[in-house]
């Protein structure tokens, strides 16, 4: 069974977000008409008189940069090549921005590292990705840039990621997996926040999950440090708040890097909270800065 993905509907200011927000999952967005709670906010939040600069959209997902279409969604059965742009521009007539969730996050969260040039932005929550800013912009490459989800690991056993493919980092390390695996164990959680609590609350099984996932997705990116040496590795998303997460992260980049690419390195929770991504779809829309 795949884990569904979690998605918000909100509006935002050129000053920042609004104070209004509706969480919602894919298949209730589906369900919805996609849209509906959204335009609820529009009704309930905007003032008459006052004009809709544009709509922007994080997907969970790679995005063609040129078509803004869904590619391959792992995790979003039926989405591959659903013209998100073409279909929120017909409903609204508005510029419209789509755009992979973690890029939202690591456009937003670079603002919150001032004088740091190069910055990775780790997103840990249903699934995982990351955010590359390099030279002070967003950099996307082809559309998959920074997609660490799907990158083997090693294992002493073998499980088939939600892609097909075996051992991808996702299919260990992700809160979707995390969460199956602690079902497994007799311990029910609805979402990864939940996993959080239970590492605060030093249920053993959860932490060892975490751990270990931590050191997951640390082996990871000792790869991506020794090859890109970032100044920032930012560890946000619903995971990240789990001490021994960012703490084996931590463990493993500084056990296996070279000593210069970590001699000034910080890996460090992300400092723009939950809105990183809504502020990233701010920026790259209307200041169009990255």
């Amino acid at each position: 069974m795949v884990e569904p993905a979690e998605s918000r509907a909100e509006l935002s200011r050129l000053s920042g977000p609004a104070a209004s927000s509706v969480s919602l999952r894919v298949e209730e967005l589906i369900d919805a008409g996609l849209l509906a709670e959204f335009d609820e906010l529009l009704t309930e939040h905007v003032p008459a008189g006052v004009p809709l600069r544009g709509v922007g959209t994080g997907v969970p997902c790679p995005v063609d940069p040129v078509t803004l279409r869904v590619v391959t969604p792992s995790r979003m059965p039926g989405w591959n090549g659903f013209p998100v742009a073409e279909h929120l521009a017909t409903r609204y007539d508005l510029p419209v921005l789509v755009e992979n969730d973690a890029n939202l996050m690591a456009a937003g969260e670079a603002r919150w590292w001032p004088g740091t040039e190069n910055l990775m932005v780790v997103k840990a929550g249903t699934g995982i990705g990351c955010g590359v800013i390099a030279g002070g912009r967003l950099h996307r490459g082809r559309g998959a840039a920074g997609d660490i989800s799907h990158v083997r690991v090693r294992s002493g056993s073998s499980t088939v990621c939600a892609c097909g493919h075996p051992d991808c980092l996702e299919a260990y390390a992700s809160g979707a997996a995390l969460m199956t695996a602690l079902a497994e164990a007799g311990v029910t959680v609805t979402r990864p926040a939940d996993i959080v609590t239970l590492v605060n609350d030093a249920v053993p099984e959860a932490t060892s999950l975490v751990r270990h996932a931590g050191r997951r997705i640390g082996e990871v990116l000792t790869v991506l440090v020794n090859f890109f040496n970032p100044d920032v590795v930012a560890v946000g998303g619903s995971l990240s708040a789990a001490e021994p997460l960012l703490t084996s992260i931590r463990a493993a980049v500084w056990e296996r890097c070279l000593p210069l690419a970590t001699r000034d390195l910080e890996i460090a929770p992300a400092r723009a909270g939950r809105d990183a991504a809504l502020r990233g779809a701010l920026l790259l829309e209307a200041a169009l800065t990255l």
